[in-house]
Formats: C-alpha cells, structure tokens, sequence
C-alpha cells in the first residue's frame, strides 16, 4: 500500500503543487540559469528555482550532501510525515530501497575542478561520502533511524522505477513492513549537459514551452530535468492497525533487458513489451483491465517509436488504453523520472484525471498510440503501468492500482 507521497519537480516543490501543477498541464522547462550553458548549445532545462535548504534539514546538513541527497531527504521527510509515520514504527521494520542514475554529479565535477587548478591537498574531505551514488539511501536511513534494508538501484533512467519495484517485492515478502523509497537526481551541471548534448540525445530548442515534444512529429530529444520523488509503501494490515490513510497501491513489477546497444532502445520495442508483460502478470491482471499507461516517453525518436510498439505489441492495434508523458511539462529527471512518475501516476487515479500529454501538437504517425488530451482527460481508471527504460537495455514497469477499500 501506498501511505505516504512527496515530491520535489521543475514543475512543483511539493506533492501538492506537483500533482496540481501536473494535472493543469504546467510546464516547469526554463532557461538554464544554475551555470553559463552558452557554450553548450543547449539552453533550456527542468530546472529547480524554489528549492530551500530547509526542506532537507537546514545549511549545516546541507553542506555535508550534494543535491541530490538533500532533494531525497527533502521529499521522503514529506512522504514520512504524509505517512504519520512517527513514533509509528519499529525501525528495525523499516526499510530504504532509493534509486538514482549518476549520484552526486556536481560535486564530482566541482571537486576534479578544484583538484586541477589547486591541487588534490584541496580537494574536500567530504567529497567522496557527498558523491557516492548510495548516499541518499544512507542519509535517509540515517534521518529516519531506518534499521532494516538501505540499498541503492543504480540503472539509469529506470533507477528509480526498479527501486520501488524492488520495494514492493521486499514488503510483499514480508521482510519489512514499511519501505521508503523512490529516486533522485540533481545532474544538471555542465558536465552532464555537455555529455549527453554529445551524444546527441539533449533538445536544442530554445523555447521552454517547444523543447520537450514526446511523441510529436517534431521531437528533436528529450530535455535534462532534475528533482526527486517518494513512496512509503507499507504492508496493509500494518498499515490498517495504525489508521494509516491509503493513497493507492502497487500491485505488480515487472523488470525485462534489451540486450540490444549501450544507449538506443530495441527498435522493435519487445524487452519493454516483456517488461509490461511481467507487471500484468505479477498483478494478475489482463491488458483491457489496464486503463492509463504514464509513458517512458523521452521525446527522442528512437524511444517513443520503441514504446509505441511496444504498447500496440501487448495491448493490440485496436486498443483503448490511454497513454502520455509527462516529461513534456518536467523534462527528463534521470534516475528520479520513475518515480515522480509514479507519485503522479497514483494521484491521478486517485482522483480520476490523467495527465494530458504537453507537447504533441502534431503526432507522430509512427507513435500510434492514444494520448490523453484535455477532452479524454477525465477517467475513472483501476489501473494503470508506469514506464522506465534506462541506458543499457534496462526497462522496469509498476503496476499501480486505485485504492478501493
């Protein structure tokens, strides 16, 4: 069971605001202003403006963490407290499971910076324990007193998607009642816009509202986003005995690999039909049970073409799932993609508005699939699949259901 959400997204510094800004079809794309990206020739990014230090534990602590641990910390503080979880567990029931795709990318370039021009005496004492991809997990356990599992996914942009997956799993199997997890990354330095403007994967559009197309005929890549998401997922009778409220659940996972190429997709779109597949499976569920599918859809050609055949793959020509992206309005956030996806992905069950896909003026013939548009927007869905396919062949998908009790 779903008890507790939080959410740090370009478009919205909070569960509320995310889900209210998403829902309305806000676009949180901006000029990059973090660093001077001119030389880049790229312009545009997911950018967080709103963040305060004390949303991850104040200055002091602030210090001793790259961003991406203090966004982790910032947003399962507000799933914890969404939870009311405390003094309401035992912590040696009381797990982390936390995704994210590079770690702390800014203070590896920072500190290599430093080392050049001043020599490794002045590189920070802290630079290792701020960098090291498994930090969030380890300071989340720490400001939680989380005593059972503290692990770290690291399978690019579907890092975070495997670790709720893995979540699920753990308290499925009874190994700890409560688990908190999710995914964060704070990558949008120069470093990491140089590297993926090189592969060619980055939009160089400069209009915020143009850059990030998925599924339209003029997608031209996908836009670096940043942020973090967070699930407390918990055991229903645990949950039950404390008059925890229930936000949703996760009822199935399902986890595939192209064995295909470093960085493109499976054209043909079959590791993440399988993938799908296995989280129908695992929920027990069949294909037109499935109502709304929250799209990997980068915005790049190769992997909405992919997806969509993918889905008409496992679903049929002729199907009536609804699908859409949200990275149009957030970018792409990485390893934390999966899981703020997931957050909004149980809010719009919840409330029975999907998300519209923000960016498809024209689609793209080759993406035969049905968007959510404003006037197919409103559903009462049961069901639903949340995408994430990584670099490196790596597709995880959720199965979320609409808590009904």
């Amino acid at each position: 069971m779903i008890t507790g959400l939080g959410a740090l997204s370009p478009n919205g510094n909070g569960y509320e605001a995310f889900v209210k800004n998403t829902l309305e079809g806000q676009i949180g794309i901006k000029p990059i202003t973090k660093f001077d990206a001119a030389d880049t020739g790229i312009s545009v990014a997911g950018q967080i403006d709103d963040f305060n230090v004390d949303q991850a534990g104040g200055k002091k602590l602030a210090k001793r963490m790259d961003l991406f641990s203090q966004y982790a910390l910032a947003v399962c503080q507000e799933a914890y407290d969404m939870a009311g979880l405390d003094g309401a567990v035992d912590p040696e029931d009381f797990g982390v499971i936390w995704g994210s795709g590079i770690g702390g990318l800014t203070t590896i370039q920072d500190q290599v910076i430093k080392m050049h021009d001043k020599g490794p005496k002045r590189v920070s004492p802290l630079f290792i324990p701020m960098a090291i991809a498994n930090m969030a997990a380890g300071n989340i356990s720490i400001r939680f007193n989380a005593q059972n599992i503290s692990t770290t996914v690291v399978t690019a942009c579907a890092s975070a998607t495997n670790a709720i997956g893995e979540a699920y799993r753990y308290v499925k199997e009874g190994r700890a009642s409560i688990v908190i997890t999710g995914g964060s990354e704070a990558s949008l330095n120069k470093t990491a816009i140089s590297g993926f403007a090189a592969l060619t994967a980055l939009s160089a559009a400069t209009d915020p509202l143009a850059a990030s197309l998925p599924f339209d005929k003029k997608r031209n890549g996908f836009v670096l986003g940043e942020g973090a998401g967070a699930l407390v997922l918990e055991e229903l009778s645990h949950a039950q005995a404390r008059g925890a409220k229930i936000y949703g659940e996760i009822v199935g996972y399902g986890v595939s690999s192209d064995a295909y190429h470093i960085t493109s997709p499976d054209p043909a779109g079959q590791g993440a039909a399988r993938a799908m597949k296995l989280a129908l499976k695992d929920a027990q569920i069949s294909p037109d049970q499935v109502g709304y599918i929250n799209a990997h859809g980068t915005a790049t050609h190769a992997n909405d073409e992919g997806e969509s055949r993918a889905i008409r793959e496992l679903f049929g020509k002729n199907n009536k799932v609804l699908v859409s992206s949200t990275k149009g309005m957030t970018g792409h956030l990485l390893g934390a993609a999966g899981a703020v996806e997931a957050v909004i992905t149980a809010a719009s069950l919840a409330k029975g508005i999907l998300p519209v896909n923000v960016g498809a003026s024209e689609q793209d013939p080759a993406c035969d699939v049905t968007l959510v548009r404003e006037d197919n927007r409103r559903q009462d869905v049961k069901y639903a699949l949340s995408n994430s396919f990584g670099f490196g062949g790596h597709n995880a998908v959720l199965a979320l259901k609409k808590w009904e009790g």
